[in-house]
């Protein structure tokens, strides 16, 4: 029977998000990858306790989450079912809906019938009476963004979330969602975007601005870029390297210049007694209006070494410049 470690908040970093009630680690555990249908269920079973022994506390899910669609909320429920259930009121279980989610028009974007029913389905994989936080996966260019709100605040009053998130929506969508919530007084805490050092699109769309302007909170996936901010590509990167749609752009100027800047990044992280990743993590949290950034990890030695990042937050300002002078030149 697994009893959880009883110092597992003794070092955990943990933020709030805006200015609501919700608080989350610095790192989010996510099952994006390795928690699908292939995956082995004793390794995600302990790779999940460990995080949670280690005081990571937000699990981060999505209904198109596998392969195939639902087996990684099914996985988690699994391991939820047997392990975590007696800790309930401390975890914050996220999932999301938009993205490939069951066949037909419905299973796909953010229409009040796609989010009722998709979370319904989401609830009963996990176990789970109710989540913490959840999410329209991406904006639906075909349904008004009013019917989208109006359909997460009724789940929110049906008792089956706590909080609402947004994930993809852009500044200028993120925006007028929040006008909607405010008339509904619809608990909205954080969108869900990809961001990383490479990545900054989100910074030249002014989406940081709307969120904290807002009183509200920035949840940061694709931290390290499909692994490009690793030490993995420091001694070049071959044809075969798969990054996400929302990384692809990173590799514009060829991949031996973005190796070339790879190690100039490598050499700020060593001086900071960090690896890569590391410091692509701790760069993340030194805006306040990150509230968590997820992570994911098939290894307890991944995981740890992960929370490493937590050791050294800080950063002077000429990191900081030199930083954005080798990303952005």
């Amino acid at each position: 029977m697994y009893k959880a470690n009883d110092d597992r908040y003794e070092n955990a970093v943990v933020r709030r998000a805006g200015n609501s009630g919700l608080q989350l680690p610095a790192l989010s555990f996510g099952l994006w990858h390795s928690f699908g249908d292939d995956a082995n269920y004793g390794d995600s079973e302990k790779v999940i306790l460990k995080a949670f022994d280690l005081g990571i506390f937000s699990f981060d899910n999505a209904y198109n989450y596998g392969p195939s669609a639902g087996a990684a909320e099914r996985m988690f429920g699994e391991v939820y079912r047997a392990n975590l259930k007696p800790y309930r009121d401390e975890l914050v279980i996220t999932t999301k809906a938009g993205f490939n989610m069951w066949p037909g028009p419905y299973g796909n974007f953010s229409s009040k019938k796609t989010l009722v029913n998709a979370l319904d389905g989401s609830l009963k994989r996990m176990g789970l009476d109710y989540v913490d936080i959840y999410y329209s996966h991406r904006f639906d260019p075909n349904t008004s963004l009013e019917e989208t709100a109006e359909a997460l605040d009724e789940i929110v009053r049906s008792g089956k979330a706590l909080y609402i998130g947004i994930s993809n929506y852009n500044a200028a969508q993120t925006a007028e969602i929040i006008k909607y919530f405010k008339e509904l007084h619809t608990p909205f805490v954080v969108n869900q975007a990809s961001y990383n050092m490479l990545n900054r699109g989100i910074e030249e769309d002014g989406l940081l601005d709307t969120l904290s302007q807002n009183n509200k909170a920035l949840v940061a996936y694709g931290p390290l870029a499909e692994g490009l901010l690793t030490d993995k590509y420091l001694d070049g990167m071959g044809d075969d390297v798969k990054i996400h749609w929302s990384n692809e752009f990173v590799i514009k100027h060829g991949k031996d210049e973005l190796v070339k800047k790879l190690n100039e990044l490598n050499d700020i992280a060593k001086n900071r007694n960090q690896n890569l990743a590391q410091m692509s993590l701790a760069w993340l949290l030194h805006d306040p209006t990150v509230v968590s950034v997820v992570t994911g990890a098939s290894k307890i030695n991944h995981l740890e070494d992960n929370l490493k990042a937590l050791n050294n937050l800080d950063f002077t300002s000429d990191e900081l410049a030199q930083i954005d002078k080798i990303v952005k030149e």
